[in-house]
């Protein structure tokens, strides 16, 4: 649909927004209210075509500045629209306490309730799984065709309310009530219900009101001066010298250009709980990005086993299988096809075998042969420690080069039924910088963006995919305490910081961030702990995130100095023709030849409106995004928005001089 047919869609609403209560938020426009009013008071007590023209085209302005506005919401009222298709009237299975289920309508459940929901069926509230793993369709909510896996007991355990669970059986606990789900938020935010003035809008609403009320007191003494010099003016040449003179432009586009802006994020699938967060995006000079999934593919793959000294390739290989059957990891499952693809025996299961699982904790998987022989594989001080002995020099050596290739190293230790230990070599894994990453770190770093990877890695790791990737710093074997830190001392230099996080432990640092943006996927804690809620579950959309905060202030500033510059021109137009009778040396400020001082008066009012409608389409789409320092950015906006503000009017009312000039009467 076309920027025109929305904007007749869109035309009762605007006529509804001229109700005083509504425009009073906005003290630039309420003025033009104001002096539409007064103008046509004016008209129908002396009546002439100057003094109706002057006041049609005053409520005109009104009309279009609202209409920017009704543009905007509906927009966001029509995607709000197709997310309320998506919901239905679910009846939950909820789970009582003895294990009975019983059937009520999903807007009786409450936090805690726990419900069943098997294949087929749809996911009656927001929530986390508390038991099971299920294939789940969550194209309704996010777009994506492709179904996603959620579980319990990891940070993808979030389900939403309204996506439809495709394969087995789980539990979900509620964690959010009827009429406060996400798909809720999502509706009253793209509808603009729920949006507030952010601090730079209230900022600058009180700039534009102080510029206006400066006016508005330098036209009212105006009046009695022009009295004095012999050269009176009406009601209608002051009205629209005051319209004319204060920043109409911006103050008619301020509020659309905030709403388009929630917009953008909203179109990328990103809720953010309030204007100030997206904001805050525009202004972050710190970005925090997790290595695994964000900055890499994640999923590290093995490549190849280095045996140590005096341990055969082909034992080695067979070990580091044995030790990883019991790792589901995908580290772990890739150990073992690698094995499998150098020729080691599918069939070869060892009885009466125990197989230890891989946990956080120990760092460690392997198996407890019946001979008394225990295999271990993890990392070098993982292994160093259940040995009880140093790791050779060579063995170390290898270590050093995986890790300074930028690769993970995973130690395989053997100790046999006598307690005696060896380590029998190292297994490579890779973790593969996604393409373009580098790029786009470059980009940020111009606009003085800082990039920061975090990793559970250790250092010499860390270094090696921090210098692939290109990002300017690094933090490693990262804690949630250490993450909080690194947080804290970035903001005490001044700077904002962004994050992404999806599990409970990240929820202090997303909490502490100035813009936190948790996945849809992760725990219900960490969604609360952020300011943004990526329904994607995309940790590289963070950078997409700040590019939107960025191009929605960008925007608001160039329309901004675009919307002063252009008052230059009506000056040029307006005060030669008020006082040219009197003063008739004026007339060299005619420098735009304009036929008479009604027409050139008129010609600036009607610009003045129909400047509002030609920037409409910009503060809707947003001035480009271009990656700059904010130096750059400024210059552009100064040679691009400034002077074309200055000049733009000066065309444009010869323009419009030359056909209201033929209008008898003017």
């Amino acid at each position: 649909m076309n920027l025109l047919t929305q904007g007749a869609q869109q035309l009762p609403e605007a006529l509804r927004k001229l109700d005083p209560r509504h425009l009073w938020r906005s003290p630039v426009m309420f003025i033009v209210l104001l002096g539409s009013v007064a103008t046509t008071v004016a008209a129908i007590v002396d009546p002439s075509v100057f003094a109706v023209a002057i006041s049609a085209w005053l409520w005109l302005t009104v009309v279009f500045g609202n209409l920017a506005e009704a543009v905007a919401e509906g927009r966001g009222k029509a995607q709000a629209a197709s997310l309320r298709a998506t919901r239905t009237d679910t009846l939950a299975r909820r789970l009582g306490a003895d294990g009975t289920e019983t059937a009520v309508p999903a807007t009786r459940l409450v936090v805690g309730d726990h419900v069943v929901v098997e294949a087929g069926e749809v996911v009656p509230g927001d929530g986390d799984i508390v038991e099971g793993i299920a294939s789940v369709d969550e194209s309704a909510i996010t777009g994506e065709s492709a179904p996603v896996i959620r579980e319990a007991g990891g940070d993808r355990s979030a389900v939403t309310g309204g996506t439809r669970v495709l394969s087995d059986r789980i539990v979900v606990r509620i964690t959010a009530a009827a009429g406060h789900t996400f798909l809720d938020r999502m509706i009253s935010l793209v509808e603009g219900t729920s949006r507030r003035k952010t601090p730079n809008e209230v900022a600058l609403s009180i700039l534009l009101a102080s510029l206006t009320l400066a006016f508005l007191a330098a036209v009212a003494t105006l009046a009695p001066m022009a009295a004095w010099s012999g050269a009176p003016q009406d009601v209608v040449v002051l009205v629209a010298l005051l319209v004319c003179l204060i920043p109409t432009t911006i103050g008619a586009l301020l509020s659309a250009i905030g709403i388009a802006g929630m917009d953008r994020l909203v179109r990328v699938n990103v809720l953010a709980m309030s204007g100030r967060a997206v904001e805050a995006a525009g202004d972050v000079s710190t970005l925090l990005l997790d290595k695994t999934g964000t900055i890499t593919y994640g999923n590290r793959q093995a490549s190849c086993f280095v045996p140590a000294p005096g341990v055969a390739e082909g034992g080695l290989r067979d070990a580091a299988r044995l030790s990883s059957i019991a790792d589901q990891t995908p580290e772990g499952r890739s150990v073992v096809d690698l094995a499998l693809r150098m020729g080691a025996d599918d069939q070869d299961l060892p009885r009466d075998a125990v197989f230890v699982e891989f946990t956080a904790q120990t760092r460690m998987s392997g198996v407890d042969l019946s001979d008394g022989t225990q295999v271990r594989k993890g990392a070098g001080s993982a292994i160093a420690a259940w040995l009880g002995t140093e790791q050779p020099a060579e063995v170390r050596e290898i270590v050093a080069d995986i890790s300074r290739a930028g690769g993970t190293p995973l130690v395989i230790g053997r100790r046999d039924a006598a307690g005696t230990g060896e380590v029998l070599g190292v297994i490579h894994l890779k973790d593969v910088v996604k393409e373009g990453m580098s790029e786009r770190f470059a980009e940020l770093r111009s606009m003085g963006i800082r990039t920061v990877m975090i990793t559970g890695d250790n250092a010499l790791t860390a270094e090696a995919i921090a210098r692939e990737a290109g990002v300017d710093d690094f933090l490693a074997e990262a804690t949630p305490e250490d993450k909080m830190a690194y947080i804290q001392r970035e903001q005490e230099g001044g700077r904002l910081v962004a994050m992404t996080g999806d599990g409970t432990n990240d929820a202090p640092a997303l909490a502490a961030a100035d813009v936190g943006v948790a996945m849809n996927s992760g725990t219900a804690a960490a969604k609360e702990a952020g300011n943004m809620v990526d329904l994607d579950s995309d940790p590289t959309k963070l950078i997409d995130i700040v590019e939107i905060g960025k191009q929605l202030l960008i925007t608001r500033g160039a329309l901004t100095t675009f919307s002063i510059a252009n008052d230059v021109a009506k000056y040029f137009a307006i005060i030669p023709a008020m006082f040219v009778a009197a003063y008739p040396s004026l007339d060299r400020l005619n420098v735009m030849g304009l036929a008479t001082p009604q027409s050139a008066i008129l010609s600036a009012v009607v610009f003045n409106a129909l400047v509002i409608v030609g920037l409409i389409p910009l503060a809707l789409r947003g001035v480009r995004f271009r990656a700059a320092s904010a130096t750059a950015v400024l210059r552009r906006n100064l040679l691009v928005f400034g002077l074309g503000g200055i000049v733009v009017p000066f065309v444009g009312i010869k323009l419009i001089d030359l056909i209201v000039s033929t209008i008898p009467g003017i």
